[in-house]
């Protein structure tokens, strides 16, 4: 698994809209899908794959997932706020999503919130969450290497992907259901 470096490195893990990149002007629907494209082009799995569509971005707004918008444009808010839904669907689900950032859009629609500021650390807890994900990797690696080794199978290159492939997916399923446990403690709260 000499190429788990190059897959890491392939995975763009500091590919991010930083607050700054945002424009303080309102935007379309279409400059903030480019805005999204432009940015998160390198993190596609492949070509076909798209990064925000207008349908995915009316969907987030008919489910609520961010408060409304003002004369078809998208405030810098709006746009810190797609980029956090962006992440975040990738392991929960839109009612979910939906729970997590109700308070925020709140706050932002009703106080003096500055978004911007939740998202700088967020951008920065995703450096540091980078950094562990990379060791962790390594450390993982090195513990189906031993396991494989333990097997004595000829085919030793496909169970060690199998192996890594299993693991990666329990611990993603480890911090799914933890994040999960979270956000029901939200709906409770409420």
């Amino acid at each position: 698994m000499e190429n788990m470096k190059k897959i890491i490195k392939d995975l763009h893990l500091d590919n991010h809209i930083a607050a700054d990149d945002i424009p303080t002007i309102d935007l379309y629907m279409d400059q903030v899908i480019q805005l999204f494209e432009t940015h998160f082009e390198s993190s596609k799995r492949n070509e076909d794959e798209k990064v925000l569509t207008k349908t995915m971005i009316n969907n987030y707004a008919k489910g609520k997932l961010f408060f409304p918008i003002k004369n078809k444009k998208y405030s810098r808010e709006h746009i810190l706020l797609i980029s956090l839904i962006y992440q975040l669907k990738g392991a929960l689900s839109i009612n979910d999503i939906k729970t997590t950032l109700e308070l925020m859009n709140h706050k932002i629609v009703h106080e003096n919130f500055d978004l911007a500021k939740v998202y700088n650390s967020y951008l920065y807890l995703t450096k540091q969450n980078s950094k562990r994900f990379e060791s962790s990797v390594e450390d993982s690696l090195h513990e189906v290497v031993k396991e494989v080794e333990s097997l004595g199978d000829s085919d030793s290159d496909y169970l060690k992907q199998f192996l890594l492939i299993a693991s990666f997916v329990n611990l993603s399923n480890f911090y799914r259901r933890a994040a999960e446990k979270l956000v029901d403690q939200i709906k409770i709260s409420k």
